[in-house]
């Protein structure tokens, strides 16, 4: 094990794991907050188009994948959003186009569908330095957005009313989402396959939310396991020679296997000590129209979710947006 991680291709291969293992994540718990947990399949299936579209041109197939699949994310999004196709119709039409229109076009170029292979499931011990380059590049602008805009993007993935009432530009940051989605797609496929990716933008959510009660909490939580879960899965498929996308999902899917009844254990707890720990909360006050900090999503105090609305601490109290004037509790 050790020589092999002496190897250039090991290193490319175990940096370009860490980058992939973070990123998706990262704007995977958009995806999960939203309820669109297979966007990053159907954005998966138009990249296959992109691909096929850059191998017949002769260009770079990533790049042609990632504007291929921002036009796809951008166009769902407006069909979603103009209520012209729900959610998961929306996502169909993502599936079925675009793995038709990649083999339409490699049928074209006579290359044959096994062109795709390595884009289909992974290859990452082939990530060349430019490639590497691309993708650290990528998915160091896809975490900070996702990092810094955290309170933003949370309030308009969990309740696009609410954040719509608040004054925020629900429409643009959907679809910064799904341009996000989009990207990180693209700079995963190297490591874990487009068939695969959207499995590490879900799981390591869904194990970190067996412990986690934050929204931020999670992301960390999520990131760190999709970081654990990429670079041991290089490794293992180093050491005994088997597919290193497989083996990422698999050891994905193991830690939330191994979680799960741990969770489930801690959540029962939690709800057992509810009722003999947290005191009668007393009646809300209301603060004054006059309250001199617009509390909102960016203002720069802690969101908490609090029953159907989201309530913002500050100077020690949690104050509710409520219509005209603010609910102190």
């Amino acid at each position: 094990m050790l020589d092999l991680l002496d190897v250039a291709f090991v290193q490319r291969a175990l940096l370009a794991a860490a980058l992939t293992g973070l990123a998706a994540p990262a704007i995977g718990i958009y995806l999960v907050q939203r309820r669109l947990s297979l966007m990053g399949d159907g954005i998966g299936h138009v990249c296959v188009t992109g691909v096929a579209l850059g191998l017949i041109t002769g260009t770079s197939p990533t790049l042609t994948a990632i504007a291929i699949a921002i036009v796809g994310a951008v166009l769902i999004e407006t069909v979603r959003a103009t209520g012209k196709a729900s959610g998961d119709v929306a996502l169909a039409l993502l599936f079925y186009g675009g793995i038709a229109g990649g083999l339409f076009l490699v049928s074209i170029a006579g290359t044959g569908a096994l062109a795709l292979q390595s884009y289909l499931f992974g290859s990452i011990t082939t990530v060349s330095s430019a490639d590497l380059w691309v993708n650290g590049v990528l998915a160091v602008i896809v975490i900070a957005l996702a990092v810094a805009l955290q309170p933003v993007l949370f309030s308009v993935a969990h309740d696009e009313d609410f954040a719509r009432t608040t004054g925020l530009r629900v429409g643009f940051y959907n679809v910064l989402i799904s341009v996000l989605a989009a990207v990180t797609v693209s700079l995963s496929m190297r490591t874990v396959g487009l068939l695969l990716v959207s499995a590490l933008m879900v799981i390591p959510v869904a194990t970190a939310q067996q412990f986690a009660r934050g929204f931020r909490t999670t992301m960390l939580g999520a990131m760190t396991a999709g970081l654990l879960a990429a670079v041991s899965g290089v490794l293992v498929s180093t050491e005994v020679d088997v597919a290193p996308g497989a083996t990422i999902v698999l050891i994905a899917l193991g830690g939330f296997a191994v979680t799960a009844p741990a969770g489930m254990l801690l959540q029962r707890r939690r709800r057992a000590r509810v009722p003999f720990d947290m005191p009668v909360p007393p009646e809300p006050l209301q603060v004054e129209e006059d309250h001199r900090h617009q509390h909102g999503p960016g203002c720069g105090h802690l969101a908490v979710e609090h029953g159907d609305h989201i309530d913002y601490i500050h100077d020690g109290h949690r104050h509710a947006v409520h219509g005209g004037h603010y609910d102190e509790h």
